[in-house]
């Protein structure tokens, strides 16, 4: 009796403790838990085949606030990948994470961040997924997700630079972001130059960094976004030309009751050369539609013009075909760079059982021009021959907690 006593008394002693912090503590732990499976039909580039991913923001969220008086508070986020497939190992923090102030001027910030342009394209991005299977993000804004600009282990092309991608998470973001004014926000950042000193780079001593605006306005019905990019000193670091790619963005989307519909345009520049730039225009609308219960039909559809311009190709997947190419020996693929376009579409049907969890069923089909091979599907692997399309159809289960 005397030890059943006395190990009450011992738990009850560590608990007081735990309780008081947990009263004390302000973090909050959240996420997502994804899991996809699907079957890819690649043409006769490659074999088809079935996938199983964990697209769509997978993660666990730690968060937390303290109120340092005067309207005043600082905050921080951690947030990391998770793969309950176990072969995505992410490092911690790895997707949204940042330590920040925020007051009545607005919220600063500095970590691993969405960019402002990201966020403000963002609002016209409605019927269907960013990333796996069922994503539409490769030839929307050349893919979605982490890039270093700092990245001198790349060549600009296939390395964390990601000098396509528009829709990124860039390391080592200092942001700003507005009060907002009746639905409206500016949005600013700039990330570091880290890499760009003369023992990494001592060819031209560039310092690549991304430079990102947005104004944003979220207000009832109508989501809004206005953006401006720019990739400063990108491209092959051995070139002694320091390249600078820039971009426009505009997404506009507006609910009616259960039917929302949206839309995006960009309009990029790539340097490739010394008075060489290659142009491109991509454009998409979508449309989800919430039935009666339970369900919800989403489309999308999304056009990528024939390059324009005198410059070369952008590499790696994903990556854009320029007029004047290596594989052409520098000549125009065609005249006035015709055949390098895309289209793409995506249809899908979501259950939800409950808030927290919902299962969608979808197909995605990429159609590149006929002198085109940089799009994907998914994660399956690049190299098709141009003018081949590829496709797939699968299931995307989420649950939040």
């Amino acid at each position: 009796m005397q030890k059943k006593l006395m190990a009450v008394a011992v738990a009850g002693a560590l608990a007081v403790p735990a309780v008081a912090f947990a009263a004390a503590s302000s973090v909050q732990i959240s996420g997502r838990v994804t899991y996809e499976y699907g079957y890819s039909s690649q043409t006769d580039a490659r074999q088809s085949t079935d996938i199983g991913d964990n697209p769509g923001g997978s993660n666990i969220k730690f968060k937390g606030t303290e109120n340092l008086g005067g309207g005043l508070s600082a905050w921080f986020q951690c947030e990391t990948s998770t793969d309950i497939r176990a072969l995505d190992r992410a490092h911690f923090c790895s997707r949204n994470s940042a330590i920040g102030l925020k007051g009545a001027f607005g919220n600063i910030h500095a970590g691993k961040w969405d960019t402002p342009y990201k966020k403000a394209i963002n609002a016209g991005i409605v019927g269907a997924e960013a990333t796996g299977l069922l994503g539409m993000s490769w030839l929307r804004t050349g893919g979605s997700g982490g890039a270093q600009a700092q990245d001198f282990a790349g060549t600009g092309t296939q390395g964390g630079q990601r000098r396509n991608r528009w829709s990124r998470r860039e390391s080592n973001l200092i942001m700003y972001e507005s009060p907002k004014f009746t639905g409206a926000q500016v949005l600013a950042a700039f990330s570091t130059g880290n890499a760009g000193t003369a023992a990494t780079n001592a060819a031209n001593n560039a310092k690549p960094r991304v430079i990102s605006f947005g104004l944003t306005y979220d207000n009832g019905p109508l989501e809004a976004g206005l953006a401006y990019e720019k990739h400063q000193d990108f491209g092959a670091f051995t070139d002694p030309q320091d390249f600078d790619d820039h971009s426009w963005g505009l997404g506009v989307s507006y609910a009616f009751g259960k039917f929302q519909v949206g839309g995006f345009f960009r309009k990029d520049t790539y340097e490739t050369g010394v008075g060489a730039e290659t142009k491109k225009k991509t454009y998409g609308i979508g449309a989800d539609w919430r039935l009666p219960g339970p369900h919800m039909l989403s489309a999308q559809y999304v056009k990528a013009d024939d390059s324009d311009g005198n410059g070369g190709s952008i590499g790696g997947l994903a990556g854009i075909v320029g007029c004047a190419t290596a594989e052409t020996g520098g000549t125009a693929v065609a005249p006035n760079c015709s055949g390098t376009g895309a289209d793409a579409w995506s249809l899908g049907y979501t259950y939800r059982f409950s808030k927290r969890t919902t299962v969608r069923l979808g197909y995605v089909r990429q159609n590149p021009d006929h002198n085109n091979n940089r799009l994907r599907v998914g994660n399956i692997g690049g190299g098709l021959r141009p003018g081949e399309s590829t496709s797939a159809y699968a299931m995307l289960w989420k649950h939040n907690y």
